[in-house]
């Protein structure tokens, strides 16, 4: 924690002193920021626009940001010249330095304000008019901005059922994967009878025998066989089709669908946890007269869960993108939405946009929360973006 905690103050020193500090990149930093201010003037004022009301202002910023980018051009001409011999030059001089500094800020509040007024002011600008719009917009940005504001119910409801389906199909798979794990690492001990030890064999060999064949088929081909499955095994019991739909619902058989996907990546998690133990652990709980089982739960498997806490982690984020090939099976969750949305109005390319903005935001709050529960659990912190489930 200690660590931690360390590494955390030496990020946001690096961030201050980068910020307050006179350095090198002073004028090669803020004159990109300039860069960006000096093309967003370019830009024509939306009717949102606050500047585009106040000339002389929008006129004052934007001279901030074409100085700057004068001064910087000079600074760059004299060490191009000088290549050798800059460091001599008036460039570098502690008060040229420190002056560019703070002139800088300057520069980065005029950048910002314009970036402000011309790109954010002008985005909601452009959804305002947009939704307001008694037609379709042909534009990119409108039309996207109109079918969304057009279909909010239907994104609210995918949006609702796709974190519900990786929030309670990941907790789910946690006590099944608890079990199925406590299967996979039994071992015979020596005070264990042949039916006894019989048992553990054919638990570990069927709890490896399902990590296997799951991790080793796709989540949209084992949706399409659990809901096609579950239907026909009801269907067989009797029930009428309309029956069936009550009780083996879209979102029933998706939950049902996650579960068991993630049941046997969370094991290989939590496996891989309990294996990083330290096997004296176990040794000095045993020799304390505890048994087999108790030493597991008391001593190993705590510390187990502790070190699979940024994958379990992760497979909670991979579950809320995963989640989008239920679409094939029915579920409606924000991939079903979305295809429903560009079915309806023949546009696909703003709508699947949309989505991955809608899957970016949503994984990122995720990933945030759950780095602030790793902390506070004194695990390390999760993935940004996991390449698989167990890393």
């Amino acid at each position: 924690m200690a660590e931690q905690h360390g590494d955390q103050g030496t990020r946001r020193g690096k961030v201050a002193s980068f910020l307050l500090d006179d350095h090198r990149y002073v004028f090669l930093g803020t004159s990109v920021l300039a860069l960006i201010g000096v093309w967003m003037h370019g830009k024509t004022p939306s009717a949102f626009s606050v500047l585009g009301k106040v000339p002389i202002l929008d006129t004052l910023l934007f001279g901030i940001c074409c100085a700057w980018l004068a001064v910087s051009a000079v600074a760059l001409i004299t060490k191009l010249a000088r290549w050798n011999s800059y460091q001599t030059t008036w460039a570098k001089r502690p008060q040229v330095v420190h002056a560019s500094r703070i002139g800088s800020y300057v520069a980065w509040a005029a950048a910002i304000l314009l970036f402000i007024d011309r790109a954010i002011l002008g985005f909601c600008a452009l959804v305002s008019e947009a939704t307001a719009a008694s037609s379709n917009p042909q534009t990119f940005l409108g039309g996207a901005a109109y079918m969304v504001s057009q279909s909010l119910p239907m994104y609210a409801q995918g949006i609702t059922t796709t974190i519900s389906l990786a929030v309670f199909g990941t907790i789910i798979a946690f006590f099944f994967a608890v079990v199925l794990v406590f299967l996979r690492i039994q071992e015979p001990d020596r005070s264990d009878n042949d039916f006894v030890r019989f048992l553990k064999k054919v638990g570990s060999g069927f709890a490896f025998l399902y990590s296997t064949i799951i991790r080793g088929t796709p989540m949209m081909v084992q949706g399409l066989i659990i809901y096609s499955g579950g239907f026909m095994i009801f269907r067989n019991m009797g029930y009428s089709v309309s029956e069936t739909r009550q009780i083996w619902s879209y979102f029933v058989a998706g939950l049902v669908i996650v579960t068991v996907n993630s049941t046997a990546y969370i094991m290989e998690a939590l496996r891989g946890g309990i294996e990083a133990v330290d096997p004296g652990q176990a040794e000095a709980a045993r020799s304390l007269g505890l048994s087999q089982w108790m030493a597991m739960m008391h001593v190993v498997f705590p510390q187990g869960v502790r070190n699979a806490i940024p994958a379990l982690s992760n497979e909670m984020i991979m579950n809320i993108k995963d989640s989008s090939v239920l679409s094939v099976v029915g579920v409606f969750d924000l991939m079903f939405a979305t295809t429903t949305v560009a079915g309806i109005y023949y546009r696909q390319m703003e709508l699947y946009v949309v989505a991955a903005l809608i899957y970016l935001i949503i994984t990122f709050i995720a990933t945030r929360l759950l780095n602030m529960l790793s902390k506070k659990l004194g695990a390390q912190e999760v993935s940004e973006l996991p390449a698989n489930p167990t890393e």
